[in-house]
């Protein structure tokens, strides 16, 4: 006799889960890591870098840092760091690019000399809007027959999933 399928329990916002999954969950988490594991590289494959003739233009470090300073205004290095979950010697390596091409603007911070503080110049607003402009084309084409509601659905669980992978790295 076959046990009956548990209730799945109620999801853990914390650290990994303290019980090993139920039998009927292992069907479910199997299918989900491989789906996860399939996008991860479509995603790579494609970079998500939308179309038209920014496509491939701007890669995944560049897009992610333009929108952090344009979404928080001059930031110093280390604090882009920490709020991104990388450390502060990555953020100068891949800023690096973006200054030499006049995307960032790099200044001494004005309570601390020693220190750098980087913002999005004029020209990097702008290259980040054509970037941004190509890739919601791109996501209006791959959900063409999703509902608003499916995309807003999707999008909170691929925020909530993108938050736990944080803090498990950040524990």
């Amino acid at each position: 006799m076959t046990p009956e399928p548990t209730a799945p329990a109620a999801p853990s916002h914390g650290a990994a889960p303290a019980d090993p999954p139920a039998v009927a969950d292992v069907a479910l988490l199997d299918a989900f890591q491989h789906e996860v594991a399939v996008f991860a590289r479509r995603a790579e494959q494609t970079r998500l870098a939308g179309l038209g003739p920014t496509r491939g233009t701007m890669d995944r470090a560049a897009y992610l840092l333009l929108s952090r300073l344009d979404q928080e205004g001059p930031t110093g290095v280390k604090a882009l760091a920490a709020g991104m979950g990388i450390d502060s010697s990555t953020v100068t390596r891949q800023v690096a690019p973006l200054v030499d091409s006049g995307l960032v603007k790099r200044t001494a911070d004005p309570d601390d000399g020693r220190a750098v503080v980087l913002r999005i110049s004029a020209r990097g607003s702008d290259r980040l809007e054509e970037v941004r402009e190509s890739r919601r084309r791109l996501m209006t084409l791959l959900t063409a027959d999703w509902t608003e509601e499916d995309r807003a659905t999707f999008c909170a669980l691929l925020t909530r999933f993108n938050s736990s992978i944080a803090r498990l790295q950040s524990g």
